[in-house]
Order: structure tokens, then C-alpha cells, then sequence
């Protein structure tokens, strides 16, 4: 891709700078202690709810699922779901590792230009990640898109790449994202005419490279050393 060399980084949270399925192993161990509480087969729960989650971690209705294949009538849902949900949701995970390398490729990218994150989803889970990684004093922009109007304009819709670029101060076509997933993050960076590494790494590290991005890469570090010649390349004039 050619064009104006960026201004600024924009990297995703999950599967881009932590393993994602560290996560939800942790929430979903959360709900199997739920649901023994609930007076439902806990460990049947959890590994059922892990299972469906392993199918795919971002579709609706995961726990109704986990919970029908466990035996549970569907005319009970109404009544376990909703604290289910709960547990998940209001889960801490008191430590989630970043990808090897990640943290000092990151604090580089800090270093080096104006930094922020992208990331979908629930906006306490997603707080609650960043936390537990560490990583939160070297992102000083953190946009979830929930927050600007649920999940319809979670990614690729431009406004949180939008948003970003009013917090960062930059042109939208200025930023360049780095994400693992072709379908988000490196469509979001199309939509608004920005460059796009894509971090082959996570659950969708297997996923064809539709949209292309202008870089493919295996791991975070990287995306980031590419970034930073990007970034080098324009101090050097």
C-alpha cells in the first residue's frame, strides 16, 4: 500500500498482545464455580461452556448453549442464565500473560510514536484484560467500542478508529493498526485508508488474508519492528 507514511500505532488487545484463550479459560472456569452455586453440575459447565467457546469465542448465547448440553431444559435458561452471564462478565483474571516479546516491543512503539488500542467487546471485560496483563501504562489511548454504540459498530466499522484518531489528534488515514484478524483489523484500517499488519497468531491465526493488509507477520514483535522502520522512516525525512 502506498501513501503517506503514518503518524501513529494502533494495535487490538485480544490474541494480538495476549493469548485471548488464556482469558476465557479463566471466565469460563468462573461460571462452572457459578453454576455449582447455582446447585447445576459445575465442572460439566465449565467444560461444556469451554467447549462451545472453542467453537467460537465472539458469537452470542455461549452459556444458553453450554447449558442445553449439560441437559438443562430450555424452559430453566431464563432463570441460570442471567447470574452465568453475570460471572462472566464481572470476571478478573488476576494475571494474563502477554505474547513473548510483546511488553518491550510495545514500549518501544511507545516510545517511538503515539500509541493506542482497539479493542471490541463488554467494556468491564475488556478493562479487566488490559489489567491483567500489565500492559495498561504503556497505552495511553484505550478505545473500546462498545462504549461508542454496542456491538453494531464494533469493528470494521470506522468509529473506533475514528475515535482514535480524534484522541490521538491524527488523520485517520495517518494510523497504522496492528491486529490479528483480517475481517477487523485490517478492514477497519481499509475503511478509513490506513495500513494494516495482520499478526498471524491466536484464534484466527489460520484465517485466509481477506482484506489483504500491507504487511503479514507471525508475532507482535514483528508488526512492531515493521512499525517502527515506518516510523523511522519519516523522522529520517
Amino acid at each position: 500500500m502506498s501513501g503517506p507514511v503514518p503518524l501513529g500505532v494502533v494495535v487490538d488487545l485480544d490474541d494480538t498482545l495476549y493469548p485471548q484463550a488464556d482469558y476465557l479459560a479463566s471466565a469460563a472456569a468462573a461460571v462452572g464455580v457459578a453454576a455449582g452455586h447455582a446447585g447445576l453440575d459445575g465442572a460439566a459447565v465449565h467444560a461444556a461452556l469451554r467447549s462451545e467457546l472453542a467453537a467460537g469465542s465472539d458469537t452470542g448465547g455461549t452459556i444458553d448453549r453450554a447449558l442445553l448440553a449439560v441437559g438443562v431444559p430450555a424452559s430453566a435458561l431464563a432463570g441460570l442464565v442471567p447470574p452465568l452471564v453475570a460471572a462472566f462478565t464481572r470476571h478478573t483474571p488476576p494475571r494474563l500473560t502477554p505474547y513473548p516479546g510483546a511488553e518491550e516491543a510495545l514500549r518501544a512503539l511507545a516510545a517511538a510514536a503515539p500509541l493506542a488500542c482497539l479493542t471490541d467487546g463488554n467494556p468491564a471485560i475488556q478493562a479487566a484484560k488490559v489489567a491483567a496483563t500489565g500492559l495498561g501504562p504503556l497505552l495511553p489511548v484505550v478505545v473500546v467500542t462498545d462504549t461508542l454504540g454496542g456491538r453494531v459498530v464494533r469493528k470494521p466499522h470506522p468509529a473506533g478508529l475514528l475515535a482514535v484518531s480524534t484522541r490521538l489528534g491524527l488523520p485517520p488515514e495517518r494510523l497504522l493498526v496492528i491486529g490479528d484478524r483480517p475481517g477487523k483489523d485490517v478492514a477497519v484500517a481499509a475503511a478509513v485508508g490506513a495500513r494494516a499488519i495482520r499478526v498471524r497468531q491466536g484464534e484466527y491465526a489460520a484465517a485466509p488474508d481477506e482484506p489483504r493488509a500491507w504487511a503479514v507477520v507471525d508475532t507482535f514483535p514483528a508488526a512492531a519492528e515493521l512499525a517502527l522502520d515506518l516510523v523511522g522512516a519519516l523522522a529520517r525525512g
